[in-house]
């Protein structure tokens, strides 16, 4: 099962911790090390990587990875950085065949999060998010989530200024090849964000909800939450 991992943005907010965040050390692994062998842990097991800001040292230890760890890992560059998150996700387009998992370089999870997803039902030309229902997490910022609006199948709307909310964005994504159509027609309508092509999904009845039933994520994108993510692996959770 393939998995698309986005690392091309610049993460200002963790420069303290270091200059490429995919790089930056949690208990002395680099941040998207333990994504990638979290994911792996979960049944994935061919990864692209959509690599930018700094691409040049990520990949090399990516490389480093895929040998030391044999895992196949494929490099995607996007040039574009800068630009929103979904210009990653669509430089995947031609290069992934077939249904895909898709989450971030700085989103920590429990494995069992993606064994779960992997063994529902998918429905062809829909793409499902991966949501937690507890809107009192307290290990997330409520200043920086992403908020959904949905009932227990579908999503009525996403973003991070909604105010009628009752679930998260974890980050996870299993996605059919609807993503990329998803994606082109929210950038012509001016968003080029990956909840833009979430809402352009939902707009058509095709984007679902898949509940994480309160298992552990974290968006380690700030001090604050480097700092959680420290507490947690040393508690061996994450």
């Amino acid at each position: 099962m393939k998995c698309l991992i986005a690392a091309a943005g610049q993460g200002t907010r963790l420069r303290e911790k270091g200059e490429s965040k995919p790089l930056i050390e949690l208990g002395g692994v680099p941040i998207i090390e333990r994504v990638i062998l979290n994911a792996r842990a979960g049944g994935l097991d061919d990864f692209y990587v959509v690599t930018g800001y700094r691409g040049t040292k990520v990949r090399a230890f990516l490389d480093e990875l895929s040998e030391r760890e044999n895992i196949s890992i494929t490099h995607i560059i996007n040039e574009e950085w800068q630009r929103p998150n979904g210009l990653s996700v669509s430089c995947a387009k031609d290069v992934i065949e077939g249904p895909f998992v898709l989450t971030m370089c700085d989103h920590l999870f429990d494995p069992e999060i993606i064994k779960d997803l992997l063994s529902h039902d998918h429905e062809e030309g829909t793409v499902t998010l991966c949501v937690d229902y507890n809107i009192e997490n307290p290990v997330v910022d409520l200043e920086d989530v992403t908020r959904v609006n949905c009932t227990k199948n579908e999503i009525n709307n996403i973003g991070k200024i909604i105010r009628d909310y009752n679930a998260f964005d974890t980050g996870i994504f299993y996605c059919t090849s609807a993503m990329f159509a998803a994606l082109e027609q929210s950038a012509k309508e001016g968003d080029e964000s990956i909840s833009g092509a979430m809402n352009v999904l939902g707009a058509k009845d095709k984007a679902r909800t898949f509940d994480v039933k309160g298992r552990l994520w974290l968006d380690v994108d700030d001090p604050m939450a480097f700092g959680k993510a420290i507490v947690y692996v040393d508690q061996g959770k994450l």
